[in-house]
């Protein structure tokens, strides 16, 4: 008999623990970045994923031109295994329409996501899935795409758990500059980067409000960005804080220095990834039954901990024993 699976054992086969997304999301809103996020992605073997963005890498009244162009990028051919998505205007701005006609109708073959920004709340995402399932049919483009949702003002949030539990989210994630501007002056500009959007407390709100809300629904709550795009070392720091304090599984990068930073931040630690490896072969080899591992009792609480932690550091890149690698992936 084949050894059993961790997803049909520890998941009943419902999918929740299959193709775990990567930690980082990077962004690119014009030909020269995306193209360059793109020769990236291929030396990372595909490690992080790219996100072309039109609603701000478009110039006022150039939002067509952009939209056909970035488009037809992302429907150029890629490795398998390299995963793109797209950031389109607001649902009540001019150009959505047009960003998601001349997104679909290129046919990106590997478009994994559309970011939706700026959504006020259920109606508004109703209205934008009846603009896309019609693009799709018009366009012949035939997977059901999934979305993420940024969330950039104060409304939202009271909506935040209805939205996360729509088969159709994927993500979640924080827009903190304009989210910071909604706010008219209360909270100072001191909260678009770090201390400050960890520190006020309608900052962590926000945080934790996402968070909570993804996680009840098994969606990904997905951190804002770290402004400050020279420095070697805030975007691990502050993916280290997301992830430790607030619950976040993924974060944007803005500029390629950030990709490394956030990618080490997020991927379990050598040591957790052989932890993770030896129990869940013992536990396979137990026919996922309790085991004992130096001392410790473990049973399939554990196992689903162990687990997820070893799916992160294959998406991450990370370096996972062969054992473990060919058992489980």
């Amino acid at each position: 008999m084949p050894a059993l699976h961790p997803d049909d054992v520890l998941f009943q086969g419902s999918g929740q623990g299959t193709a775990a997304p990567s930690c980082c999301e990077h962004y690119a809103g014009d030909e020269k970045k995306l193209r360059k996020a793109f020769a990236l992605q291929q030396e990372l073997a595909g490690a992080f994923d790219v996100t072309a963005d039109l609603e701000d890498g478009a110039a006022s009244g150039q939002e067509e031109p952009t939209a056909r162009l970035l488009a037809g990028i992302l429907a150029e051919p890629r490795p398998p295994g390299h995963p793109a998505g797209c950031r389109v205007h607001p649902v009540d701005h001019p150009a959505f329409d047009l960003d998601v006609g001349h997104l679909l109708a290129a046919r990106p073959a590997q478009l994994a996501y559309i970011t939706i920004p700026k959504l006020t709340g259920m109606a508004q995402l109703q209205q934008a899935l009846a603009v896309l399932d019609s693009a799709a049919r018009k366009t012949g483009f035939g997977a059901e795409i999934a979305l993420q949702i940024l969330v950039e003002d104060e409304g939202v949030i009271f909506e935040l758990s209805e939205i996360a539990a729509h088969p159709r989210v994927r993500f979640i994630s924080f827009g903190q500059m304009d989210f910071t501007s909604s706010h008219r002056g209360a909270i100072p500009v001191s909260a678009m980067k770090s201390p400050g959007q960890f520190d006020h407390p309608l900052m962590r709100r926000a945080k934790l409000e996402i968070s909570a809300a993804c996680h009840a629904s098994g969606k990904i709550p997905t951190h804002n960005p770290t402004t400050d795009f020279q420095s070697a070392t805030q975007a691990g720091d502050d993916a280290r804080r997301a992830r430790h304090e607030f619950g976040f599984l993924r974060m944007w990068s803005i500029h390629p220095n950030q990709v490394r930073q956030i990618l080490a931040a997020f991927g379990p630690s050598h040591d957790e990834i052989e932890d993770a490896s030896r129990i869940l072969l013992a536990a396979q080899a137990a026919d996922w039954g309790p085991i004992a591992d130096r001392g410790v009792l473990h049973d399939r609480a554990s196992y689903r901990y162990f687990w997820d932690l070893l799916r992160r550091a294959q998406s991450a890149g990370g370096d996972i024993p062969q054992a473990a690698r060919q058992a489980f992936f």
